[in-house]
């Protein structure tokens, strides 16, 4: 007689409630790619040449700067989405699984300062 209920023996053994925020995230960032990667291929189309200092007339106006910030944080942050669901997936010792999200988090935020540096220096007309 003792077990209590069904529902009693069951609570707390589901899941965490944190799958179904992470997939709609990694859908939004991907939509989001999609139509910044789709303004960069149009605006490159555009330019009269690809040479440096018209791409660095191109950039430092702030529509272009801003938009070419937000593709390189949602690449970095899609991408750091996607390889995390990998890490969890297939990394099984929880020693192992620490040390590659943390390189993961490094690794993701080092490329992301580095491509934001990068627009910033092109935006304020660094040669």
């Amino acid at each position: 007689m003792g077990n209590g209920t069904s529902i009693g023996r069951v609570r707390g053994l589901g899941s965490a409630h944190s799958g179904a925020h992470h997939w709609l995230v990694q859908r939004f960032s991907a939509i989001g790619n999609l139509v910044l990667g789709l303004w960069l291929i149009i605006s490159l189309i555009t330019l009269p040449d690809y040479d440096f200092k018209t791409v660095r007339e191109w950039i430092s106006g702030g529509i272009p700067a801003t938009a070419m910030a937000l593709l390189v944080v949602s690449a970095f942050w899609h991408a750091r989405l996607g390889i995390q669901v990998l890490i969890e997936d297939y990394v099984y010792e929880h020693a192992n699984k620490f040390a590659c999200m943390a390189l993961l988090n490094l690794s993701v935020f080092a490329g992301a300062a580095f491509g934001l540096f990068s627009i910033v220096r092109l935006a304020l007309g660094a040669a």
